[in-house]
């Protein structure tokens, strides 16, 4: 890596809006192993000069109906009990100021998201519940179907809009400050959303359907249409289906933001890698995909945090300038977080 590319790194202010780390802590948790994230987490973090991390909650699918609140909430207190146990290095943020003071103080700002939001069930005011505990981003559905709008998953079949409910919490999510996540929810629910929001949002981990055609990158259309309100696509940088099954590297990342970025401007690109590659090789022994991806799949060259300063790299490779590449690795992001969950 050069020094100029490692510099600007290391300056810079990194935003990370997807990472899964927090089941495989809960993982090891459950297998008498609580030292995992200090042994391996916060150490890739720091190498990856991370600064704000985005922690979503994501539930297995036997969590998923009627054990859902309930996960959701134990894996919340998790992450607050992991923000206490490791104070000199991490700060749970709640406000746009909260993510500012904690970067300045060299601790890394985490913020709580709900991935699928299968926890808030048919009851829309739980959406007040999950902000009191310190939810700030949140996605209403996963591959599949909740209360509030199918996931792309679904496409196929359904390519509903949101629910009733559904509406009713994006309406209290843009009240309260929650920054609502369009990542993962189908096309009709994408549709609606475009409709309804008044506020910027991001697709925290996504990519481009120009690029990779499948059924959870963004089209064109979608992704002008996100910029039009001020949001920001972060790129999945870690998920080869998403990139590039054949050659998921560095470069081909660029492609994707560079594609992003020939359509809408530098303004509304940023990476959400979406490191989920140790959990399942942890707990699955390898991945775990739809059938219709296929399994002819190459290693992404982006799979934990400390690869990301290779993304720089291939920015400055790319003749990216630096303010532009500040931009990419969090400043996009962190207008929005400032935006939204201003006090």
């Amino acid at each position: 890596m050069t020094s100029r590319a490692a510099d600007l790194h290391r300056a810079a202010t990194v935003v990370d809006t997807h990472n899964d780390l927090i089941l495989l802590v809960d993982h090891f948790d459950q297998r008498m192993q609580p030292n995992h994230f200090a042994d391996f987490w916060l150490p890739e973090l720091r190498a990856g000069g991370v600064d704000v991390q985005v922690l979503p909650i994501c539930l297995e699918e036997q969590f998923q109906s009627e054990g859902g609140l309930r996960r959701t909430l134990l894996l919340v207190e998790r992450i607050h009990r992991l923000v206490e146990e490791h104070s000199d290095d991490l700060a749970l943020c709640l406000t746009g100021a909260d993510i500012d003071a904690a970067t300045s103080a060299g601790k890394i700002a985490c913020i709580i998201a709900l991935e699928g939001a299968h926890g808030i069930g048919q009851d829309p005011e739980l959406i007040h519940t999950m902000y009191r505990v310190g939810v700030r981003v949140v996605s209403m559905a996963h591959m599949g179907r909740t209360f509030l709008a199918d996931g792309s998953g679904f496409d196929d079949t359904s390519r509903s809009r949101l629910t009733p409910q559904g509406i009713e919490v994006f309406q209290e999510m843009e009240r309260l400050g929650i920054v609502f996540d369009i990542s993962h929810l189908g096309l009709g629910g994408v549709e609606h959303v475009l409709e309804l929001a008044t506020r910027p949002f991001l697709a925290t981990h996504s990519a481009c359907l120009g690029i990779v055609d499948i059924h959870r990158n963004l089209g064109d259309e979608q992704v002008k249409r996100i910029a039009e309100l001020g949001g920001v696509i972060g790129v999945a940088a870690a998920i080869p289906y998403f990139i590039d099954m054949q050659n998921p590297s560095a470069d081909r990342v660029v492609d994707h933001i560079e594609h992003i970025v020939g359509l809408v401007g530098i303004d509304h690109v940023g990476l959400g890698p979406d490191f989920i590659d140790d959990y399942y090789q942890q707990v699955y022994g390898g991945w775990i995909t739809p059938p219709e991806w296929g399994d002819d799949l190459a290693r992404a060259e982006i799979t934990r945090p400390s690869d990301l300063p290779k993304v720089t790299e291939a920015l400055v490779s790319r003749g990216f300038s630096e303010p532009d590449i500040r931009k990419v690795l969090g400043d996009n992001v962190l207008r929005v977080l400032r935006e939204v969950m201003a006090p």
